[in-house]
C-alpha cells in the first residue's frame, strides 16, 4: 500500500483547488443539512474535507489517511468489505472516486452487499472513475487496476444490482491530476460546466437505491 501512494498517488497539497470545485459541483447531490455521506477509499480525504453534510465519514484501507482528514470527519479504517463500523442503513450518500476499477468480479460482489446494507433506501451513490471507452490507452498504467468499466457498463452493473441511474456523464474530468498544467480552481470549475471536454476520460455516474 504504501508503495502504491509513493508512485501512482503521491500528495499534492495542490489537489484541494481542483477537489474545491468538483464538490461545489457536486453538492446538488447532497443535503448539507441532512445527509450523512460517505467516502469511500477516501484517500487524501479530499472530497469528504470539502463536501458540506450534517456528517461526514471517510473509509480507507490504509490507515495513514487518518492524517488528512478534517475534524469535523470520521475516519475508520477497513476494507470495502467489512466495514463494520458502519451501522445498517446509517448512509444517504456514498461517494467513491477511482475504486471499483481496482476490484475483481468477486470483490465488487462484496462491496455491493455492503453498499446494500449500509445504503437508506432512495440514498445516492456518486462515482468517479476511469471511462475505458475514452481511457483504453492509459487504463492499465496503473498496475492495481483489474476491472474494465465504461459509462454504459457501469451504470449497467448497479442498475442489475438494484440501482437507478439519475445522472451519467461519460467525460467528467481528464484521466489524472497529474499534469503539467497549474491545479486551478477557476479552470477546473469552468471545465466542469463546459460542454466542451477535451481529454475528457473520467467518468461520473450518480445513482439511487431504489
Amino acid at each position: 500500500m504504501n508503495t502504491y501512494y509513493e508512485t501512482r498517488y503521491t500528495y499534492d497539497k495542490g489537489r484541494a483547488k481542483v477537489w474545491k470545485a468538483i464538490t461545489e459541483f457536486l453538492q446538488k447531490y447532497i443535503n448539507k443539512t441532512n445527509d450523512n455521506v460517505l467516502d469511500l477509499g477516501a484517500g487524501y480525504c479530499d472530497f469528504i474535507n470539502n463536501i458540506t453534510a450534517s456528517s461526514k465519514i471517510a473509509v480507507d484501507i490504509n490507515p495513514e489517511g487518518a492524517k488528512f482528514c478534517e475534524k469535523n470527519v470520521i475516519f475508520y479504517n477497513s476494507s470495502i468489505d467489512k466495514m463494520t463500523s458502519i451501522k445498517n442503513g446509517s448512509i444517504d450518500v456514498l461517494f467513491a472516486s477511482n475504486l471499483l476499477e481496482h476490484l475483481d468480479d468477486s470483490e465488487l460482489k462484496s462491496a455491493i452487499q455492503e453498499f446494500d446494507r449500509i445504503l437508506k433506501s432512495g440514498s445516492r451513490i456518486i462515482l468517479m472513475q476511469p471511462n475505458y471507452r475514452y481511457a483504453y490507452k492509459e487504463y492499465f498504467d496503473d498496475y492495481t487496476h483489474k476491472k474494465i468499466f465504461t459509462h454504459i457498463s457501469l451504470r449497467d452493473f448497479f442498475e442489475a444490482n438494484g440501482y437507478e441511474a439519475i445522472k451519467v456523464m461519460p467525460k467528467f474530468l481528464p484521466f489524472s491530476l497529474k499534469s503539467k498544467l497549474p491545479k486551478s480552481y477557476l479552470l477546473t470549475k469552468l471545465y466542469l460546466h463546459s460542454f466542451y471536454k477535451p481529454m475528457g476520460k473520467q467518468m461520473l455516474i450518480v445513482l439511487k437505491k431504489k
